[in-house]
């Protein structure tokens, strides 16, 4: 659990507005009144498994939790519960898998296929862990339980038989939604795993026996393009896991069979005759449940934005875009729950991390975030104070500390890592050095700094724009001294002669340009003359920063030297 400070009850913040909502509608319905004593206050969320995850689900898990988060603090007992859809049937092979081997199962619940890694209980189970095992290093708090789960012990059955006793309901709710010539309208809402060859996504169930409560199915070899039936033809239970419903009949069944009051999901399902609008209607019509915030019986509401890579929308089976995994290991996962913190739902989020200065942005925005919170920044608009202060703390991962942490911002880090050759130990001595760091660290802060230099050593090595790189050369690139005139290489002499006093960045900066305007030089031409004798590249970063950064001694022989 959190410990949290400055509380804001009636707090502006996207996430507690939410949890107010939530809690005035139980408070104005009996049947949600029900639901909480018995359960209490769930949020919910699900994921289909068909491959490793992109970051963009990361935005939902993330807003259901810091729901969940602030439902807490105003006395709610709350649960954020994340579902693996792993009875949906593997209908695409992930890019890298022996097609050979998979091609055969298509068709089959995931649940029931083999994982692709030894250790797993099957596919769906490798690839929701693959992100699931991720959630404490970005402070998710989740209950996890697979939809399967859900089928073999029977929650679904009095749903089930709803259904398909009132089928004639569901069949008209998509008949006034997308016309009377349509599949769903004329087929049972239910799919049956086949007895003989065991795939569900090949069954169509043409006849309820609803004395018997028998289900009479084939099981086709043309139904979808993607998967192959054997012709099998047959009647079976619907119940304790002999099938599954459709996804937007499933969606609806699982929100009065779990007790949910808050799910929310991306905006491409909210829509007009989209997947949340029929299952709005099929619950409130058929199940006679209250459908979750934030859909109401008569509107079924407004998703959360789009988290996209360079404007390009991610895709689970296909690959496409950086998984949930790979990204929080390039990138401290408290900074990117803080981005999807921060940044309201109804909001698109375009992360683009590439070749681009937007980390750096992103690490001092958050940076600045914690003075406030620390009451080390002071600004004249409460508002924003109030803000900022719930955005770090619903941002937290883990206990929020007790002070703030001793900090470098991620642009100086990435410098002294390089000029170092990314040794983390002696990064911390150049800060120090610097002042920029006192010259005794307690544990825990010398944690949070050695996490910084990490950081700053992944954004320059998958991230920065070339301009950000550099190599401090051991020996003077030839042909790059050959380019500095007599002016230049006389003020990089006396820059050495500077260079042996104990000076402040601020101090050493202005000393430059003085040097510069003495020696008759454009302050671009002095920086320059300095990067090629030292890096060999005409633009460098933050000159003043980069000497002193750099080992004194080494600094003054080589602008003596040239």
């Amino acid at each position: 659990m959190l410990i949290r400070k400055n509380m804001e009850p009636d707090s502006l913040f996207w996430a507690d507005q939410f949890a107010r909502e939530v809690k005035d509608r139980v408070a104005n319905d009996k049947t949600l009144q029900k639901v909480v004593n018995e359960k209490g206050y769930i949020c919910y969320d699900e994921k289909t498994p068909s491959g490793r995850i992109h970051i963009g689900s990361g935005r939902g898990w993330v807003i259901h939790d810091t729901v969940t988060k602030a439902m807490r603090d105003i006395g709610l007992k709350a649960k954020f519960i994340l579902s693996a859809d792993d009875m949906d049937p593997l209908d695409a092979i992930p890019t890298g898998l022996d097609k050979k081997k998979y091609e055969p199962l298509m068709g089959v619940p995931m649940c029931k296929v083999p994982s692709p890694v030894e250790g797993y209980k099957s596919f769906a189970d490798y690839y929701f862990r693959d992100s699931t095992d991720k959630f404490p290093d970005f402070g998710i708090e989740a209950t996890l339980e697979r939809t399967s789960q859900h089928y073999e012990n029977g929650d679904f059955n009095p749903c089930i038989k709803l259904a398909l006793d009132n089928f004639g309901k569901i069949q008209k709710i998509y008949a006034d939604l997308y016309g009377e010539k349509n599949k769903a309208s004329e087929k049972l809402p239910f799919n049956p795993i086949c007895e003989k060859c065991g795939k569900i996504g090949t069954t169509v169930a043409y006849a309820w026996d609803k004395e018997r409560e028998m289900l009479k199915y084939r099981c086709s070899k043309d139904l979808v393009e993607w998967a192959s039936g054997c012709g099998y033809e047959g009647e079976i239970s619907p119940y304790n896991g002999n099938g599954k419903f459709p996804w937007k009949i499933e969606w609806a069944a699982k929100w009065p069979t779990v007790g949910v009051l808050f799910e929310t999901a991306g905006k491409d399902h909210f829509t007009k005759g989209g997947s949340r609008d029929v299952a709005v209607r099929v619950c409130t019509q058929v199940f006679n449940y209250p459908p979750p915030y934030p859909s109401s019986p008569n509107d079924f509401g407004k998703g959360y934005e789009f988290f996209t890579v360079g404007g390009k929308k991610m895709s689970t089976s296909k690959g496409l875009g950086a998984s949930f995994r790979e990204i929080s290991e390039k990138l401290s996962p408290q900074i990117l729950r803080y981005l999807l913190v921060r940044t309201r739902p109804h909001a698109t989020i375009d992360f683009d991390p590439f070749g681009t200065n937007k980390l750096l942005l992103l690490y001092d925005n958050f940076d600045r975030c914690e003075r406030i919170y620390f009451d080390a920044e002071v600004s004249e608009n409460e508002k924003e104070i109030a803000q900022e202060k719930r955005i770090y703390v619903l941002s937290a991962v883990g206990k929020l500390p007790e002070k703030m942490p001793a900090k470098i911002s991620l642009s100086l880090a990435s410098l002294v890592v390089q000029s170092v050759n990314f040794n983390m130990e002696k990064s911390i001595e150049i800060l120090q050095g610097m002042k920029k760091l006192p010259a005794k660290l307690s544990n825990q802060d010398k944690k949070y700094v050695l996490a910084r230099l990490g950081d700053a050593a992944s954004f320059v090595k998958e991230f920065a724009p070339e301009e950000y790189k550099f190599t401090v050369l051991a020996m003077p690139d030839k042909q790059a001294i050959s380019q500095l005139n007599a002016i230049q290489k006389g003020a990089l002499k006396k820059l050495a002669a500077v260079m042996k006093k104990d000076l402040s960045v601020e101090d050493l900066e202005q000393q430059i340009y003085d040097l510069a305007r003495d020696n008759k030089l454009e302050s671009k031409d002095f920086f320059r003359a300095a990067y090629l004798a030292l890096i060999g590249k005409e633009k460098g970063p933050r000159l003043a920063q980069f000497l002193l950064s750099l080992d004194k001694e080494f600094v003054i022989e080589r602008f003596n030297s040239i």
